[in-house]
């Protein structure tokens, strides 16, 4: 629903860099990583928690934990030498870094959603002829739906891998998600407040539907 809600504005933004998108795909969504189960958000208090971008250190922030930057290659010499205890990331980061070597429990909690999105030159796609023109939106339109599918597929795998290897799966608790959700109405009150009308838009179709 959100890049539903998002693409008009998108493809608004990107005409005007000479861009057309043809179609998303989204990551795995994102889950929890720790050593030992997180009931509350207060168990992630003074937990030094990798931060890779300005949202995550106001995560961190918000639940009392100390944001710190970790690139993705440096993630298991980071948790092996105690630079960070918690992360938030994909279950294909997970098993591809093998967060089994020195992490515990993995929490699904869907933090967000981030997508990748497939970009055509408006110029050159406007020269095409009609039928090819509309060969390449199918095929676009196909990809897009092949691709939302894998990347659940490759969730469900990923995690499976992680679980074969001794990470223990654990849902969130109902107090977990309620904390999250306090946060994440935090963080959107604040992005709010300095939002472009076109962003604000998004967020308004979104609840909308």
């Amino acid at each position: 629903k959100l890049w539903k809600a998002q693409k008009p504005v998108i493809t608004e933004l990107l005409a005007e860099e000479g861009l057309m998108p043809l179609f998303s795909v989204p990551w795995p969504a994102q889950g929890l990583y720790t050593n030992g189960e997180i009931k509350t958000v207060e168990d992630l208090s003074g937990l030094r928690f990798r931060a890779y971008n300005a949202q995550l250190e106001e995560f961190a922030a918000a639940a009392g934990a100390a944001p710190v930057q970790i690139e993705a290659v440096d993630i298991p010499q980071a948790f092996s030498t105690g630079q960070v205890e918690a992360m938030i990331t994909s279950p294909s980061t997970g098993a591809d870094s093998k967060a089994w070597d020195f992490l515990t429990h993995y929490s699904p909690i869907n933090a967000w959603v981030p997508k990748n999105i497939v970009l055509v030159n408006a110029r050159v796609f406007d020269r095409l002829p009609e039928d090819q023109q509309q060969a390449v939106l199918d095929a676009a339109a196909e990809a897009e739906t092949r691709g939302w599918e894998m990347s659940k597929k490759e969730a469900e795998e990923k995690t499976q891998v992680m679980k074969d290897n001794g990470i223990t799966v654990v849902e969130p608790s109902a107090e977990l998600v309620e904390g999250l959700q306090k946060i994440g109405d935090q963080m959107l009150e604040t992005w709010d407040a300095n939002a472009s009308d076109a962003a604000k838009k998004i967020l308004e179709d979104y609840r909308a539907m």
